[in-house]
């Protein structure tokens, strides 16, 4: 009987050690689960330096190099006209005829001409319309139709006061438009206005292409970018990776496996890239996925490296 009791007595105390080490195994790996639902995964790209090549973007309109509107030289009704919409034409062509006859007076028919060579961007009026011409009156006269010269073309964009000082005669320009979206024409700057708009506070700028073959038409509307040069030498990350609280801006790096924030002082920002001035070094591991999740000093997990090269 004692026998079976001393054994009874082990059994319980094997049962015991082994449910208490249960249970400390199971706190274990509760608390494992815990710390690894808090390592946040990141991905990280180490900071490197490179350039910019810095630009200016605007929208404009392409007109024709010289645009000429047509007026008769007497009043009287267009009885024909002679030419449409994109016929090209010369110098002193007669491109409408003018019938000035009144009652009991009758008239040879007048001639209009143009005044340069040309195609016909618009015929504003079908025959048999009244006409006039140009005059200092309230009645500013009547145009027949328009002839531009197409062989060059220039983009007219209006530029804010304080980008002026940035561009100057003879800059390169790119210029696409919605029709060619995957061609890009080469001008450059050929005229700024020296008087700024008070109203808008912009100037006027002219932008001269080569158009050989009439791709680009008066009227469309221009996407341009002005090249300004390049930036070497810059430490540059990617613009999304840059968290912006409360006016300041700061960035999240992994140093010893911990997110670890640092304040930022940005300069210029060009295609997604932004320079930065202070806060940041190269080779620093920058955290650019998962910087919103982040918190300070919380341990992280790199699932992704890049080296950064810009």
């Amino acid at each position: 009987m004692k026998k079976f009791v001393l054994i009874l007595i082990a059994l319980i105390v094997v049962v015991l050690i082994v449910y208490r080490a249960k249970v400390v195994l199971e706190r274990t790996r509760l608390e494992e689960t815990r710390i690894e639902k808090r390592i946040t995964p990141v991905e990280v790209e180490l900071v490197k330096k490179g350039s910019l090549a810095l630009s200016l973007n605007f929208v404009g309109d392409v007109k024709g190099k010289e645009e000429v509107d047509i007026f008769p030289k007497a009043s009287g009704k267009l009885s024909d006209v002679k030419v449409k919409e994109g016929d090209r034409v010369k110098r002193d062509q007669v491109v409408a005829l003018v019938d000035r006859d009144v009652d009991g007076m009758r008239f040879e028919l007048l001639e209009v001409i143009s005044p340069m060579d040309g195609i016909v961007g618009m015929v504003h009026l079908d025959e048999g319309a009244e006409v006039s011409p140009p005059s200092p009156g309230p009645g500013m006269g009547t145009v027949i139709m328009k002839i531009v010269n197409m062989d060059q073309v220039k983009v007219v964009v209006n530029v804010v006061e304080e980008d002026l000082g940035k561009i100057s005669v003879g800059q390169n320009a790119t210029i696409k438009v919605d029709t060619y979206p995957d061609t890009t024409f080469s001008g450059k700057v050929i005229l700024i206005s020296p008087m700024v708009n008070p109203l808008t506070r912009t100037a006027s700028l002219e932008i001269s292409l080569s158009n050989p073959k009439h791709l680009l038409k008066p009227g469309m509307f221009a996407y341009v970018e002005i090249l300004l040069g390049k930036k070497e030498d810059l430490i540059l990350i990617p613009a999304h990776t840059i968290v912006e609280e409360t006016g300041k801006k700061k960035v999240f790096v992994v140093m010893d496996g911990k997110a670890k924030s640092r304040m930022v002082e940005t300069g210029i920002s060009q295609g997604g890239w932004v320079q930065i001035k202070s806060g940041l070094a190269q080779n620093d591991s920058l955290i650019v996925t998962g910087q919103y999740l982040v918190k300070e000093n919380e341990p992280v997990k790199i699932v992704s490296q890049k080296g950064g090269e810009k």
